[in-house]
């Protein structure tokens, strides 16, 4: 196969040729708004803090459909570790190879060609398209897909129906649809000891040992149940320093970083509530610093829901399933302003990791079940 030889194959290729790390959009949405100007849509592109964000918007109806993503991918890793440069878009055996193949350049070549072919089809359609865009997601995600919220829901703006393009597939495209994403509450744990000298402990107070059992008791707590759409809340400490790098001296703080993953069952502050009383029983001398936020989200059964279920299996012969896991996405901005929000996008086996690739047929797929969908949502007779 030509690797320029389907329309959303060549426009995936271009993309990925665009060295996009996080916050450099690499002009990836220049060539975005390209495609979608002579389409009749206004774009607005703007740049906050080195984060470049692209809202493009044809048409004023309701309702508004909404196609989000991002352009921006993750560090290469070693050059060493991949077959062929991870901005070098390759083709073998199937397969497009480059870094933000999966995550998530394929899936905005395949909004574009989708967003092509349906207005080819149906050039007055019953209510209105965006395209919302960030090079922020795989960063601080603090000035791309949020900033471009909080201006729309500062113009009175909300949007109907929102397909973000994330990765969500499982084992082949179309079998996992995510409605909705965890909440994410990170912070930092200090524990303060007395330092000292390893011989005389008497005199010194180790700060590993205070704080082992009651991190003990965190890692083990059942915090909540989880509910229909989402597994339990769960708690990670990510990082752990104490010491000063000898080893005759008994350290003066532990500083532990930590994550909670948490369903709807629980509430950011339901979380520091317990977490703080239990670090008080143990009679920690202790600080929090609560160092990132993020809000779950749930679009349950619905319209969205339905006809994205019922797209997926007209275009693949694939029954989804309705998932919460993974990480977080700009979905849970956007949720803001948009009550129906899902994700649909590749495979995700590979997003992330080194030789990242994507069947180069499920991009024609894809773009066929957004194509689909957006008839379902905008056709005059839908």
């Amino acid at each position: 196969m030509d690797i320029a030889a389907t329309p959303t194959l060549a426009l995936a290729c271009e993309l990925i040729e665009r060295r996009s790390a996080t916050p450099d959009d690499a002009g990836c949405q220049a060539l975005l708004a390209q495609r979608l100007a002579p389409l009749g849509f206004r774009c607005e592109s703007s740049v906050d803090n080195g984060v470049t964000n692209l809202w493009a918007r044809l048409g004023d109806a309701r309702p508004l459909v909404c196609l989000a993503g991002h352009t921006d991918v993750v560090p290469t890793g070693p050059l060493t570790g991949w077959q062929s440069d991870p901005f070098t878009p390759a083709l073998r055996d199937g397969y497009l190879y480059g870094r933000g193949a999966a995550d998530m350049k394929g899936s905005l070549a395949a909004f574009v060609v989708a967003v092509e072919g349906f207005l080819a089809d149906c050039p007055r359609p019953a209510g209105s398209i965006a395209l919302l865009i960030t090079s922020d997601e795989e960063g601080p995600s603090v000035d791309g897909t949020v900033r471009v919220v909080e201006r729309l829901a500062g113009a009175g703006t909300t949007i109907d129906y929102c397909i973000v393009g994330e990765p969500s597939s499982d084992a082949r495209l179309g079998d996992m649809i995510k409605n909705g994403r965890r909440g994410t509450l990170s912070g930092t744990l200090t524990v303060r000891g007395i330092q000292g000298h390893i011989a005389y402990p008497q005199l010194a107070r180790n700060p590993i040992h205070l704080a082992a059992p009651a991190l003990a008791e965190l890692a083990a707590m059942h915090w909540d149940d989880g509910n229909e759409y989402f597994p339990p809340t769960s708690f990670q400490v990510s990082n752990l320093h104490a010491g000063t790098g000898a080893g005759n001296v008994i350290p003066g703080t532990l500083e532990a970083m930590f994550n909670f993953r948490y369903s709807t069952a629980s509430t950011r502050d339901s979380l520091v509530a317990r977490l703080t009383a239990l670090l008080d029983r143990h009679g920690l001398d202790y600080d929090v610093a609560w160092t990132g936020h993020g809000e779950p989200f749930l679009t349950p059964r619905g319209r969205l829901v339905d006809l994205a279920s019922e797209t997926i299996r007209e275009v693949t012969g694939v029954e989804p399933a309705l998932s919460c896991s993974g990480g977080t996405s700009d979905g849970r901005f956007i949720a803001r302003i948009c009550p129906e929000v899902v994700e649909i996008g590749p495979v995700n086996a590979t997003i992330h990791k080194l030789n990242e690739r994507v069947l180069a047929a499920d991009l024609e797929s894809l773009a066929a079940i957004y194509r689909a969908l957006l008839g379902r949502l905008l056709s005059p007779s839908s």
